[in-house]
């Protein structure tokens, strides 16, 4: 049996890290592996508090070893890849320098303007790169550094959500309701979302939290589009019933770097309006037919005469491309491929 530990800033959360992390640890562990998780704060079996992306100083060299001492491969989700704590990632470097270790990488330095100052991932004989896009991997390409590209993957028979239910806690009649499930700061482009529903005459329900002092400008600009606006999951509100409540998914950011809203509304069959960022355009590419977020009239056009055949079009492609069912296959590959001694 292989011990293998997985590794980042925060685990167990509703970010897109942790939720993508989970899915690797569950499906290693169908695999027969032993898995166990190691952050700097969230929900983990080790919790390391130097790691964190706000820690006041990072874990020592001995913290760290003592942590990650005793597993075959070390998985480490992003520490790396956004350096949000420099010297946590230095001290990590330093214990996994002569160890089997693979790299995800979730998003770039390079990638978000105030980081691209910073240094990206390094590379060692006997570590691997996983990016969750072939763009990210092109882009390490350039700079010296093989990955290997694992897409995101999505249950495409989620458990169905109770729309009447999530609707009248939000306190939603006959309106329409566009669901924003990410946050609200400067790159999630709520500006783009209020501008749709301001056309459509509709209700925006933002799911996430103002952060990275976002408060005011969001304020600002719900304000001033005088769209209605939603806040937040109301309490006992999972994220199939949220998106059961919706008519239509809005991911309006300018950059992600996968962006999970944009598979989950396809299984649970709903109608997207995307901004054409980049990964969207990757994404899109397998053969998705998505909506133009500018593309008013057809989204219109839709939500009056709904389309089931474009939306199963649409669930046929991720089953083919981004089914969680294939994930423990494609990890078995990339353990095998990597280190030799690695079996279950």
């Amino acid at each position: 049996m292989t011990r293998i530990a997985v590794v980042s800033f925060r685990l167990g959360g509703t970010d897109g890290v942790s939720i993508e992390a989970a899915k690797w640890v569950s499906a290693l562990g169908r695999l027969g592996h032993h898995v166990d998780t190691v952050a700097g704060s969230g929900v983990a079996h080790r919790l390391v508090p130097g790691l964190a992306a706000d820690a006041a100083s990072p874990p020592t060299y001995a913290q760290l070893h003592g942590a990650l001492d005793g597993y075959d491969v070390v998985v480490v989700e992003n520490l790396a890849s956004l350096p949000l704590n420099v010297a946590a990632r230095e001290v990590l470097y330093d214990v996994l320098a002569d160890r089997n270790t693979i790299f995800r990488h979730h998003d770039l330095a390079w990638q978000r303007e105030h980081l691209a100052h910073l240094e990206g991932p390094r590379d060692a004989p006997r570590w691997r790169h996983v990016t969750i896009n072939e763009l990210s991997r092109h882009e390490l390409l350039a700079r010296g550094i093989v990955a290997t590209t694992i897409y995101n993957s999505f249950d495409c028979a989620p458990v169905p959500g109770r729309r009447d239910r999530t609707r009248e806690k939000l306190l939603i009649d006959d309106e329409l309701l566009v669901a924003l499930p990410t946050r609200a700061i400067p790159r999630k482009n709520v500006a783009g979302a209020l501008a749709l529903c301001q056309q459509l005459d509709a209700t925006l329900w933002i799911m996430g939290p103002a952060e990275d002092g976002y408060d005011d400008e969001l304020e600002t600009l719900v304000r001033e589009s005088g769209v209605a606006v939603r806040r937040m999951l109301p309490p006992g509100t999972r994220m199939n019933d949220a998106y059961a409540a919706a008519d239509l998914v809005v991911m309006s950011s300018t950059w992600e770097g996968f962006g999970n809203p944009v598979l989950e509304s396809v299984t649970h069959r709903r109608p997207l309006a995307l901004y054409p960022y980049p990964v969207a355009r990757e994404i899109a590419a397998f053969g998705f037919d998505f909506f133009g977020l500018d593309d008013v009239a057809s989204i219109g056009e839709f939500l009056r005469h709904p389309n089931a055949a474009l939306l199963e079009s649409n669930l046929e492609v991720a089953r083919q491309y981004f089914n969680v069912t294939g994930l423990a296959d494609r990890l078995h590959e990339l353990l095998t491929r990597s280190f030799a001694t690695v079996d279950n």
